[in-house]
C-alpha cells in the first residue's frame, strides 16, 4: 500500500538540468476539482465554490472531501457543519498562469453572519500541503487536530524544488479566531514553505513520536513581483542547530501545541512529537510539506497576503 501510494506521488517524473528533478504528482497545479457547497440559509444560503488539487471535474453536494485520484495534496479549504448549519471557507484557488494553473494561497477574513445570533469573522490563511484535511469541521479549536500531515516517504532529496512569487501587503498582523474581539499584533508576519523528513515510530499506547531526519524551510518577507522559476530549497540532514543560515523556527516540533497530527495504527489522530535530531544518514519514513500565506499561529496573519506557487518537484 506504501509502496503504491510513493509511486502515485513520484508520478511524473522529468529531468531538468543541474540535477535530477521528480515532479511531484499533481504538483504542477494543472488540474483542480471544483465544490460547489451551498450554505445554510441562516447563513445567507449562498453556493460557494470550494477548489481542491484533484483531477479536474465538478461536483455538487454538502459533502466531505476524500482525496481524488491519487493526488497526495490538501488544502486549508473546508467544508465546516455544526448543529446543522454549514459554512465553507476557500483561501486557496487555482489561477490562470500560461497554458496550465498555479495555486495562489491569500490570508483573507472568512464572514459568518446569522440575523439575530451572530456575526463573527475568522482569519483564515491559504495552505497547501501533502496529507488530507479531516471534514466537516466543526469547531475552531486546534486546526492542526483537523489536518492528517505528511505521507510515507523514504527518499533523501536534496532540494525541494518549486516556483514562486508573493505580495507581501503593509497592514498590521492580526488574530482572529471567530468568537471574541480581533487583537492587533506587534511583529511581522511572512509566508513560508518548508519540507520537513521524519522517521516515525508508535509507542504501545498509541502515541506517535519521531526523529527529525531532513529540514528545509523558508519565509517570505517582501514582495516579489515575478516569477522565481526553479528556486530551490536547500533540505539540511540531521541536527541542524550549528549550521549557517538556522533559525529557531527550523527547530523540533517538540509540544503538543505545535505537533501536526497523523493517524496511528488503530486510526486515531493523534500528535506526532518530534523528540530528536537524526543521525545526518538516517532513512525516513514520512515527508512534510506545506506552503501557506502566513507561518505564525493559526487565525493570525496580514490580510491581503498572498503566496502563489508552482511546479513542486525533489530534486536528487
Amino acid at each position: 500500500m506504501k509502496k503504491a501510494f510513493f509511486a502515485l506521488l513520484m508520478a511524473g517524473a522529468t529531468l531538468m538540468a543541474a540535477g535530477q528533478a521528480v515532479l511531484i504528482n499533481y504538483g504542477d497545479m494543472n488540474q483542480w476539482e471544483t465544490r460547489k457547497i451551498k450554505e445554510s440559509k441562516i447563513l445567507g444560503g449562498e453556493t460557494k465554490y470550494v477548489f481542491e488539487i484533484a483531477p479536474t471535474k465538478t461536483v455538487e453536494g454538502n459533502n466531505p472531501y476524500y482525496p481524488q485520484g491519487g493526488s497526495p495534496w490538501a488544502t486549508s479549504n473546508v467544508y465546516a457543519k455544526k448543529m446543522g448549519v454549514v459554512k465553507a471557507s476557500n483561501a486557496v484557488f487555482p489561477e490562470k498562469r500560461g497554458n496550465g494553473y498555479c495555486a495562489k494561497l491569500t490570508t483573507m477574513m472568512e464572514h459568518a453572519k446569522a440575523l439575530g445570533l451572530f456575526n463573527i469573522d475568522v482569519l483564515v490563511n491559504g495552505s497547501i500541503f501533502l496529507g488530507k484535511m479531516i471534514e466537516p469541521v466543526s469547531d475552531t479549536k486546534n486546526p492542526y487536530s483537523k489536518m492528517e500531515m505528511g505521507i510515507p516517504f523514504t527518499k533523501r532529496p536534496k532540494y525541494l524544488q518549486f516556483d514562486y512569487k508573493v505580495t507581501v501587503p503593509a497592514g498590521s498582523m492580526v488574530y482572529c479566531p471567530g468568537f471574541g474581539s480581533k487583537k492587533t499584533l506587534s511583529g511581522k508576519d511572512y509566508a513560508e514553505v518548508f519540507v520537513l523528513l521524519q522517521r516515525r515510530w508508535e509507542n504501545p499506547d498509541g502515541s506517535l513520536h519521531a526523529a527529525r531526519v531532513g529540514t528545509g524551510r523558508e519565509r517570505f518577507g517582501s514582495t516579489v513581483a515575478s516569477w522565481q522559476n526553479g528556486h530551490r530549497l536547500e533540505i539540511k540532514y540531521g541536527d541542524i542547530t550549528g549550521q549557517p543560515g538556522y533559525q529557531s523556527y527550523m527547530g523540533l516540533i517538540s509540544t503538543k501545541d505545535r505537533a501536526y497530527y497523523a493517524r496511528n495504527s488503530k486510526g486515531k489522530l493523534v500528535p506526532v512529537i518530534e523528540e530528536q535530531w537524526d543521525e545526518p544518514n538516517a532513512t525516513p519514513t514520512h515527508v512534510l510539506l506545506m506552503a501557506s500565506s502566513g507561518c505564525g499561529t493559526a487565525y493570525t496573519g496580514v490580510v491581503g497576503m498572498v503566496l502563489w506557487v508552482d511546479n513542486f518537484a525533489f530534486v536528487y
